[in-house]
């Protein structure tokens, strides 16, 4: 603390600290001042600052929260708690911070492109258009991709958890979907994505023991890929969501020789942690 003699040589200048870290000076001094990252020791004739070899971590955390544009306030309540569940509260509400601002400049994003756009050219007439049902079609394609990605995680984070309730499998099901509309919309479009949002929506309709569905969505994965010419994991797991949704459907027989055909597939493929994934979906049908 201030005033004490710096009798610990484990004591770092403030000038190596802030280079160990990848802090400026300037910035240590700030968040002295602001009460979030104190020096061990201040010379009382100088005022030089000297920190522990301890304090590294500490401050190396700061500098990934700042990095995730954590505001001060939340860096200083997240560094005071010790309790996990209480970190993790703190970095949802950031995320949802961050969600809100994102749609916002989304929105933004949409407003400066009409306004922007030169109506003599075709290629930015759309833009000046009014909103309607169509306006989703003014995104482009790297934000839709964005959204197809984000709202495929999501999903695979609802499937995941035991103790889903009715609300979720709703968000579940509507989120498996819109991503596989984003996906379709962006940029490329290539049909490898496509059909693993088709897998994915036959993923969540087996999980919830809808076999007509998991078929429909199954079965398009199957015909996207083979008509793209796709092999390696594609195929593979496209075979692996016709055997499990057919055996949701009640067919054992299509599901074992969907099965099968899974299973003679992983020989093409060609990465070894691919193939694992592919296998230990199969581990878990009949």
């Amino acid at each position: 603390m201030r005033g004490m003699e710096p009798a610990d040589p484990d004591l770092l200048v403030i000038g190596r600290f802030a280079r160990l870290v990848g802090l400026s000076v300037g910035a240590l001094r700030h968040y002295d001042d602001v009460d979030m990252l104190r020096p061990a020791w201040v010379d009382p004739e100088t005022g030089y600052r000297s920190y522990r070899r301890d304090q590294l971590e500490i401050a190396r955390t700061i500098v990934r929260l700042r990095d995730l544009e954590l505001p001060l306030e939340g860096i200083r309540a997240y560094l005071g708690t010790d309790d996990p569940t209480e970190r993790r509260r703190l970095l949802r509400d950031h995320r949802q911070r961050i969600e809100a601002r994102t749609f916002r400049l989304q929105y933004v994003l949409h407003v400066v492109g009409r306004l922007a756009a030169d109506p003599t050219d075709p290629k930015e007439a759309s833009f000046m258009t009014t909103p309607t049902t169509d306006a989703l079609t003014d995104l482009d394609g790297a934000t839709h991709r964005a959204l197809g990605v984000a709202l495929y995680n999501h999903v695979w984070t609802l499937l995941e958890k035991a103790d889903r309730s009715a609300a979720e499998t709703d968000e579940m099901i509507h989120a498996a979907h819109a991503s596989r509309f984003h996906w379709s919309r962006a940029a490329g479009g290539e049909p490898f994505n496509l059909a693993r949002g088709e897998w994915q929506c036959s993923r969540v309709y087996a999980v919830l023991g809808r076999g007509e569905p998991a078929l429909w969505h199954a079965r398009r994965c199957v015909a996207i890929n083979e008509a793209a010419g796709r092999g390696d994991w594609d195929i593979a797991s496209a075979y692996e969501a016709m055997a499990r949704a057919s055996g949701v459907a009640g067919d054992p027989g299509a599901a074992a020789d969907w099965k099968a055909k899974a299973a003679a597939a992983l020989d093409g493929i060609a990465d070894k942690d691919d193939r694992e994934v592919i296998e230990n979906d199969l581990a878990t049908l009949p």
